[in-house]
């Protein structure tokens, strides 16, 4: 039962409101008991004073050695209220009139002036310094609550103690009580049945989006979450949701689409590496010159392969993170002159000249071996797509904190409507795939990859310039603060 979010929000919602009308209603209760309390208190002091004014009235007008006795008597008819009990006493303490010696519909409790909390009240106020003394009188029923008071009649000091018996005040706070008794099961009874209502119906969506989620998989990763309001944190919740969704969606479709284009890349050499070996082993005997054109068609495809899986070997390391770099100072235009020089090869055969337009002093650190792999990725793909004829020229100079290292060629440019895929894994357009089959070229990871190196070194590649009179790819990468140190120096 409680494996349910909804049934744990209402007993807590139940917990903590019971909680609050239990501590209210005690709370009430002693504050309504601290209430009467002090109205009956004062009550009795006035009704004391009230009582001693009449007292003095009825000594001025009386005489005789009875005079205290018929003064007092006078005053408690005229102050005789239910639920109120007078007594006088004389010096030497003991009763000298009470409302015992009055006939009353109430009568006075047996044995309450010789009760021992009455004599424990009258001990208590002769203790006290002050005039007046209240303290209260248990048993007989709901007690009561007794002022000591004591006057000078006469030339004689005597005590008034007037009781009120605290039974209306019991009989109050037991109906405040029963009324508690009564309200607060209710109140808790009806907000159990509103909490789970209410948190079923906030919960609603939850549960709604958890179904949909659960019948969404790999094969209808397009469908999202409904979201029905996006200001609240439900639909915030559903947002993010739908965005993770959008994300892994977008996770597997590159992963389809790499799994695809990379069959599809490697099925090609496969199939020439099979078929050129099934029709070398067609005959028995052959030419040897016939040998050898099918081992360098074997070769060369082999050599194709290789770079095609030690790309994606590059790749898959890289999007895992398990490529580390290994940083040094050197000197970029040295680097590139060195990269410019070793395409020149690739280059003649095309008759294409490769310019390095690099004068000055480049100070960086980096991997040295991905730059370079960088810069000739850059290099091959200018070579590769340039007409025979063609021009290809490597340039590089600093700008603020970054170097702009850009390669140029005269090719026949990328179509606009594919420079924005230009970056993708083995994306090539049909052009280019028909230079590639020409040119024994790549499998469209060399982009990939150089854009990989640049950012690895918190730099970026883009596509500068793309149109009919060739391609411009521009890598931003930081510069060297101060030049390197003197040891790298003295080999240059």
């Amino acid at each position: 039962m409680f494996d349910s979010v909804r049934v744990r929000l209402t007993f807590w919602y139940v917990g903590v409101l019971a909680l609050f009308f239990v501590v209210l209603s005690v709370a009430t209760y002693f504050i309504f008991w601290r209430s009467t309390l002090q109205r009956t208190d004062n009550d009795l002091s006035e009704l004391s004073d009230a009582f001693l004014t009449t007292l003095r009235a009825e000594l001025r007008d009386s005489t005789g050695p009875d005079a205290l006795k018929l003064a007092a008597e006078a005053a408690i008819v005229e102050h005789r209220f239910r639920d109120h009990v007078f007594a006088v006493l004389g010096p030497p303490g003991g009763i000298l009139i009470s409302s015992e010696d009055f006939p009353s519909e109430e009568p006075v409790p047996r044995g309450l002036f010789s009760s021992t909390s009455f004599h424990r009240l009258i001990e208590a106020s002769f203790s006290s310094s002050s005039e007046k003394h209240l303290g209260s009188v248990k048993g007989h029923g709901s007690g009561y609550r007794g002022l000591v008071r004591r006057f000078t009649a006469l030339g004689e000091t005597y005590t008034l103690v007037i009781l009120r018996s605290l039974r209306p005040q019991q009989q109050m706070l037991d109906g405040v009580a029963g009324t508690f008794a009564w309200v607060i099961p209710i109140a808790i009874l009806l907000a159990s049945v509103g909490g789970y209502f209410l948190a079923r119906k906030s919960l609603a969506p939850v549960v709604a989006m958890s179904n949909q989620a659960e019948h969404i998989s790999a094969a209808n990763l397009h469908e999202r979450l409904r979201v029905n309001n996006k200001k609240d944190e439900l639909g915030h919740l559903a947002a993010s949701f739908n965005q993770l969704l959008e994300r892994v969606d977008q996770s597997f479709e590159r992963q389809r689409q790499f799994m695809s284009d990379a069959s599809h890349e490697l099925r090609t050499p496969v199939a020439i590496l099979r078929g050129e070996s099934e029709v070398a082993l067609s005959k028995s005997s052959r030419p040897a010159e016939e040998y050898r054109d099918s081992l360098r068609v074997l070769h060369a495809e082999a050599q194709r392969l290789t770079r095609i899986v030690e790309d994606l070997f590059t790749l898959t390391r890289a999007d895992a993170g398990q490529y580390p770099l290994e940083p040094r100072d050197f000197y970029l235009d040295e680097l590139l002159h060195e990269c410019a020089h070793a395409t020149r090869t690739l280059a003649l055969s095309k008759q294409i000249s490769v310019a390095c337009e690099v004068s000055e002093e480049l100070p960086i650190r980096g991997d040295e071996g991905l730059l370079r792999r960088m810069i000739l990725n850059l290099l091959d793909n200018a070579i590769k797509y340039t007409p025979g004829g063609g021009r290809v020229a490597v340039t590089c100079h600093r700008a603020d904190s970054e170097y702009e290292l850009s390669v140029t060629d005269t090719g026949p440019g990328i179509p606009p409507d594919l420079q924005a895929r230009i970056f993708e894994r083995f994306f090539r357009g049909d052009n280019a795939r028909t230079c590639a089959a020409n040119d024994g070229g790549g499998a469209g990871l060399g982009l990939s990859i150089a854009r990989w190196i640049a950012q690895a070194h918190q730099g970026r590649l883009v596509l500068a310039r793309s149109d009919s009179g060739g391609s411009t790819f521009t890598a931003f990468l930081p510069a060297l603060v101060s030049a390197p140190s003197s040891e790298v120096a003295q080999t240059r």
